[in-house]
């Protein structure tokens, strides 16, 4: 599986030893690195070797090899509680333009990723026109 990456995207100088970080592992497909603006102790990234700015625009061999390996880092933080976050687009909070997808240790109420989930009420008939559209 070929690697396609970005000449100027942060990520893919990471992946490419430009820009230093403290790696964790790295597999053919993937690269693991601790968060230099963590959340909490052992705050971690995964990142995939394929630049593709969005989740649904990355291949599907890479998508796949990125969660076995969030899966060993979870392992080797010992946590009971953690969190694997992956946004796409700025106005869903992604700030790299680089499929990443975070490992973040909850080790307290006060460490760790906060969020607040502004659940509606849903209307099952509604529910049920949109599943229909979709189509899967």
């Amino acid at each position: 599986m070929a690697t396609k990456l970005a000449a100027e995207c942060i990520f893919c100088k990471i992946i490419r030893g430009e820009i230093p970080s403290v790696k964790l592992m790295e597999t053919a497909s993937s690269f693991a690195f601790l968060d230099i603006g963590p959340l909490s102790d052992g705050h971690a990234l995964v990142i995939p070797k394929y630049h593709a700015e969005k989740m649904h625009e990355l291949p599907d061999e890479f998508l796949a090899d990125s969660m076995p390996v969030a899966k060993k880092i979870a392992q080797a933080l010992n946590m009971d509680d953690y969190n694997i976050l992956q946004n796409n687009g700025r106005i869903a909070h992604q700030e790299v333009p680089h499929v990443h997808f975070h490992v973040i240790p909850k080790p307290n109420a006060e460490e760790g990723l906060s969020m607040t989930w502004p659940a509606k009420k849903a209307d099952v008939d509604k529910l049920k026109e949109l599943a229909s559209k979709l189509k899967l």
